[in-house]
Order: C-alpha cells, then structure tokens, then sequence
C-alpha cells in the first residue's frame, strides 16, 4: 500500500465526543505569525497530523495535544486555522474526499472509450481503496457518526459533481454508440462500484477467517480487482450482447 496503513479498524465503533474545555477554544485570538511562516504549508501538516491520528485512534481518542505536535504548531495556532477539533475533523473529512475526487478527475476520462474509461475508473478506484486505508476508516467512522459532521459541510456535494458529471456523460456516449443499455443512473452505478470494493476491504479480516482465505493477499486483491471489473461491464452490456 502507498499509503500509511494502521492497525485502527475501518469500522471501529466511535461515539460522538461532547465538547471540552479544549475543543472549545474556538474563538482564540489568532497567534502572531513570522514571515517565513507559510499558512498553506502549515495547515497541511495540521491535517496529515490530524488525519493519522483520529485514523489511528477515532475521533473520540484524538487528542489535540497529539495533532499539534505532530504537525511541529501549537496549539493556539491549530485552534486558528481550524476553530476547534469538530473544525479540523471535518476539514480532514474534507480533504480526504477532495483527494479522491481530485484523483479521478485527473484519470482522463473523457478522452477514452466508454469501455475503457469505465474500466479505468473500476480498476482506479479498487486500488484507492487498497493504498488509502485512512479513507475507509474515516468513511466507516463517520457512517457510524451518521454522518452528523458531514452533513455541515458547504463543500461536499460541490466536490462530487464532477464525478458525477463524467459517469453520467461515460453512460451517455455507451448507449449511443450500443456499447451501454440506456437508462442507468450514474449515482447508483458509482454506489455499486464502490460497494463491490468497500465491502470486501471493511470485512477483509472477519472473511479471511470465516473462509479460510488470505484475502490481504497481493493474488487476491488482484482477482477481487478483475472480479469487480467483470461484474460492473456485464451490468452495463445491453440486452441482446448478453
């Protein structure tokens, strides 16, 4: 995996933190900076900090005292770029959704055939969940959360719609070329695709050993990619193909 892996289960349970002296300090004076300071840079680090520590340990167990010295800031300036800790979780819930759509967006689509644009995007998207176990486990902990941070967001739905938009126009040009069957709503397709690879990931451990099979195993991961693959092109085969 190209991403840092930890031991912290995707779908580890997490209850909803009540706010503390220290997650409250929202309205800290802002911190006086030096010129070589370079506010991008830093509230980077503050999110790769923040992104291994509540991946590690969940929001609840994330300390800001932990995040802040990982990202080499203090305190008072973590608290001025992100307002308190419920701020800097959903900015790493932010980011790491940006990451992925931005990811996609870069794949090019659009500029191959509907086939092997969609094979792309399958095969892409399996491998992400492979080398981002971070992704996942924000996703399961937030899903847990019911998505109660999420839905505060003002830049979520913005995010996805470039996605949205290439699936639906990858559909479109299929079906008009006979490669597609008409109809398919490019949301519920998107959901089945990552479906086939979330399940298999969140569960990996639990099915290793119900089954007897190393399902972290490099061979396995990559039949389950081909296996995804081959279910998805089926379903959008028309009707006299199949």
């Amino acid at each position: 995996m190209t991403a840092s892996a930890t031991t912290h289960p995707v779908l580890a349970p997490v209850v909803l933190p009540p706010i503390s002296k220290e997650d409250n300090v929202s309205k800290a004076p802002a911190p006086r900076q030096t010129k070589s300071r370079d506010p991008e840079r830093t509230r980077a680090a503050i999110l790769r900090a923040a992104t291994a520590e509540i991946t590690a340990k969940g929001l609840n167990g994330a300390r800001v005292d932990t995040i802040a010295k990982r990202s080499g800031v203090n305190k008072r300036m973590l608290y001025h770029y992100f307002g308190n800790k419920q701020g800097l979780y959903l900015s790493v819930l932010e980011e790491t959704y940006a990451a992925i759509r931005t990811a996609e967006i870069e794949l090019n689509l659009e500029a191959l055939d509907p086939p092997a644009a969609m094979r792309k995007l399958v095969l892409f998207t399996w491998q992400y969940f492979i080398d981002h176990p971070e992704f996942l486990s924000l996703l399961g902990t937030e899903n847990l959360n019911r998505a109660v941070y999420l839905k505060k967001s003002k830049r979520i739905r913005h995010l996805h719609a470039p996605l949205v938009g290439i699936i639906s126009n990858l559909l479109k040009r299929g079906a008009r070329q006979g490669l597609f069957r008409a109809g398919i709503d490019p949301v519920d397709l998107y959901i089945t695709i990552a479906a086939l690879g979330f399940f298999y990931m969140a569960n990996r451990h639990t099915l290793s050993t119900i089954f007897g099979r190393d399902l972290n195993a490099k061979p396995r991961l990559v039949q389950r990619g081909k296996h995804i693959v081959d279910v998805v092109m089926t379903y959008l085969e028309p009707a006299e193909k199949r």
